[in-house]
């Protein structure tokens, strides 16, 4: 019966525990991505890392003894990995086959730095998403579409434009194992707001009878709606204060202010009456 595993780690059906170890051990030394630059080089790493998840568990082995390559359908190991094609996770194939979890075939001997300076795989992706300007305020969910998979991601409340967010399990799979999505967020700006750290800037319109003579403004934040009392003889660009309407400080998890600066809006001299017009161009100052 055809047990091609073994051949796989280049040993005998007879060996030990610690010779398969050992076997192993300088083959994925030999045929490490990172070291060995051969194109081939990856799918033997991935071979070796399978066969040996397979022959240094008991009762893997034990299975494999049994049935030998009939569980290939017949084929040695080499052919039976390489008609799966490139793409495929040898370690799923596998461990569906043998009905078992375990670390996954990319785990053997590599975790904490591995033998001799190796490492995993890095599976992490980077990537960078633009959000709007609100939900960088306020936080909450944005869609995203990346190598072909939709998801939501969250969005924490006052994240800055530049800052990174890790999507745990999005990243690149290899062998049962999934890295995670490193996303750099891009904040959109804003046509109503200035952001200054903690600190939103905002012009709202003030009627002139309003800024002349007082009154109240119905104004809609980010966060609410506000009624803001307008004092007489409010200027252009003057400012108004607004307590934690402004932007959260994720260390300190207090608000910043909302800074609303007044835009004076004139009317048009057609639409006033014109008995007022004439007043108005005799009675107001020049200077």
């Amino acid at each position: 019966m055809a047990k091609s595993l073994y051949e796989t780690l280049e040993i005998n059906e007879k060996a030990s525990a610690d010779e398969i170890k050992k076997a192993y051990r300088k083959l994925a030394r030999k045929y490490h991505p990172d070291v060995n630059k051969d194109p081939q080089a990856e799918d033997k790493f991935k071979e070796i890392n399978a066969a040996y998840e397979v022959l240094s568990n008991p009762e893997k082995k034990q299975q494999y003894d049994q049935h030998g390559d009939s569980m290939f359908g017949g084929q040695n190991f080499h052919d039976f990995a390489r008609g799966q094609g490139s793409n495929v996770d040898l370690d799923e194939i596998l461990r569906q086959m043998f009905g078992g979890g375990g670390a996954g075939f990319g785990r053997s001997g590599f975790s904490q730095g591995g033998f001799g300076g190796f490492s995993e795989p890095d599976l992490d992706t980077n990537a960078q998403i633009t959000i709007p300007f609100d939900i960088a305020v306020i936080g909450g969910k944005q869609f995203i579409n990346l190598n072909n998979d939709s998801f939501d991601v969250k969005i924490p409340e006052g994240i800055e434009d530049g800052q990174k967010i890790r999507a745990k399990g999005k990243g690149k799979a290899y062998q049962g194992q999934r890295g995670d999505l490193i996303l750099k967020i891009n904040v959109a700006a804003s046509t109503d707001y200035t952001r200054d750290g903690d600190t939103l800037n905002k012009y709202f319109d003030v009627p002139l009878k309003i800024a002349l003579f007082g009154g109240k403004i119905e104004i809609k934040t980010i966060h609410k709606d506000i009624t803001l009392k307008v004092p007489q003889n409010t200027k252009q660009n003057q400012k108004f204060s607004v307590k934690e309407l402004g932007v959260l400080n994720r260390k300190a998890g207090i608000k910043g202010d909302l800074y609303l600066k007044a835009n004076i809006v004139l009317p048009k001299i057609e639409d006033l009456d014109e008995e007022l017009v004439q007043i108005l161009e005799s009675k107001l100052p020049e200077k």
